[in-house]
């Protein structure tokens, strides 16, 4: 890896991270177009850059992650199933999937093909929530654990949990911001557990490129925040569901070759 690799991982998650696309799928395609093996170091920079795009969602909804406590409550109450199954699977997810990119293409593919059918099955019900402060807790419990099931790298976490929240009852634009919310928490403890099992092996060069990256991922991710909250006023998701076909026959076809 250098500076150049660093930048372009940094725009990939900032750009990523929020869409229901998966960021760790797209991340760990990056490295496979750019010839990077998926060594000790770049598993853990691909995790650790996340939390750079994660902070610019407390820059944003600083307010309601730390001064509104009903929003608090229910980010709690969904972190719950997360951690538990993250803490159970961490070690399998690191040492075996996260180098598979056919693992990924897999979710990928599936995944948008999910995405299609349940926006024209259910999509956005007519009676929704759509203030945060009035999501029950079983609903948030339940948004957590269709969260849980991105820890398969190419689900997405952002697709699992904004199709939970719709499946609970929760308006489009709830859940997205929900689904930024509870970004926080969830990214900040993987990231936090991967560090403190790897950094120690890490050299000084390998730390300038995880702040590149992070710094990058944290501006891109910014406008990418701001763009997406406007899409889903007037889009359904069914856009990134095609989008997340192509890219895995794509890759599929160049893996063939």
């Amino acid at each position: 890896m250098d500076i150049l690799h660093a930048i372009i991982y940094g725009i990939v998650e900032g750009i990523t991270e929020f869409l229901p696309i998966s960021s760790t799928g797209h991340l760990i395609l990056t490295s496979h177009i750019l010839g990077n093996p998926q060594t000790e170091f770049l598993k853990s920079f691909e995790i650790a850059i996340q939390l750079g795009a994660i902070l610019s969602v407390v820059a944003i909804y600083w307010r309601e992650l730390f001064v509104n406590r009903r929003i608090m409550k229910r980010i709690i109450a969904a972190c719950i199933p997360t951690a538990f199954i993250g803490l159970l699977f961490y070690n399998i997810v690191k040492n075996y999937l996260m180098d598979n990119v056919y693992v990924v293409l897999w979710a990928l593919l599936l995944g948008g093909i999910l995405i299609i059918i349940f926006e024209r099955a259910h999509g956005e019900q007519k009676r929704t929530i759509d203030e945060l402060g009035f999501i029950t807790y079983p609903q948030a419990f339940l948004i957590g654990v269709f969260q849980s099931i991105a820890i398969i790298p190419g689900v997405s976490r952002a697709a699992a949990t904004i199709f939970g929240g719709m499946y609970a009852g929760l308006s489009r634009r709830a859940i997205v911001q929900f689904s930024f919310l509870l970004a926080v928490p969830t990214m900040a403890a993987a990231t936090g557990l991967d560090l403190v099992k790897t950094a120690h092996l890490f050299t000084p060069d390998e730390f300038g490129f995880l702040a590149v990256g992070f710094i990058v991922s944290f501006a891109v991710a910014l406008g990418a925040i701001k763009f997406f909250l406007s899409f889903v006023r007037t889009h359904t998701f069914e856009l990134f569901g095609i989008y997340r076909i192509f890219l895995a026959l794509l890759g599929f076809i160049l893996l063939a070759e």
